[in-house]
């Protein structure tokens, strides 16, 4: 069982390999690309970023497809830039600050200090719907549990299990207020700073899924974005409707709908 984004589903069923997403986490991306204020003072448009050097978690992460995605569209090929992994956490901001990459695809809170300190201007932004709709075109869903089909066959009471401790958590979620998530979050993810944390969480709340479905229209749109910038996945030879399954979420919404 792996927590991740909902497009390596397709990704996987594009090498014959059948995963399926058993429910639903983030209804968005919540991934923003930035670049660096001092290393490009004078930007304008994706296009002056052919030739640069940009940060991404990890290679082959979906804070390295949701770049392809904005430079595709501006006509920029992935292999005319350098992809550079930096993680997510205060290794990112070193890669920024000084210098060593010069713009950056990444999560919050690591994109959010880096906005408010005014080390970045963010050019797409998916850590809300609209900005979503803007990059996609459409809904996105994100990041979801997902595991092996036969996994899925064989073990559905712990693929229960688990829908249903995720979606009491996102019933959760929708009332919580800034104590109770402090509470609940590592130091670690803090960075330091809880006030930080808070206003990075605030600016992607919309994007947490509400009841762990995934939406079929939000199925359509991952593949169509894959497939605008990765040659190698057919939209013809996919079935989406293996690559996910709504099954066990439907029954966690009936359980903690109260």
């Amino acid at each position: 069982m792996v927590s991740g984004a909902y497009e390596h589903t397709i990704n996987m069923q594009s090498k014959n390999q059948m995963i399926q997403a058993i429910v639903l986490m983030g209804r968005a991306p919540q991934i923003a690309v930035g670049v660096s204020t001092k290393a490009m003072p004078q930007y304008r448009a994706p296009a002056d970023l052919r030739g640069k050097r940009i940060g991404v978690s990890a290679p082959g992460s979906s804070t390295n497809m949701v770049a392809n995605l904005v430079l595709s569209r501006a006509g920029v090929k992935a292999s005319e830039v350098s992809y550079v992994g930096v993680g997510t956490s205060a290794g990112a901001l070193a890669a920024l600050r000084s210098g060593q990459i010069d713009a950056m695809s990444n999560t919050d809170p690591v994109m959010t200090m880096l906005e408010q300190k005014g080390d970045v201007r963010i050019i797409s932004d998916t850590r809300t719907l609209k900005g979503t709709h803007e990059v996609f075109g459409g809904p996105m869903p994100a990041a979801c549990f997902y595991t092996h089909a036969e996994f899925v066959r064989s073990n559905p009471n712990t693929c229960q299990a688990l829908a249903n401790a995720i979606v009491h958590g996102l019933k959760w979620l929708q009332t919580a207020g800034p104590s109770d998530i402090i509470k609940t979050v590592p130091e670690s993810y803090l960075l330091g700073d809880r006030a930080l944390y808070l206003a990075s969480f605030n600016k992607v709340r919309e994007a947490i899924a509400l009841d762990g479905l995934l939406p079929e229209e939000g199925a359509k749109t991952a593949l169509k974005a894959l497939t605008s910038f990765d040659p190698s996945i057919k939209a013809d030879k996919i079935d989406l409707s293996r690559t996910y399954t709504n099954d066990f979420a439907r029954r966690a919404k009936e359980k903690y709908k109260a």
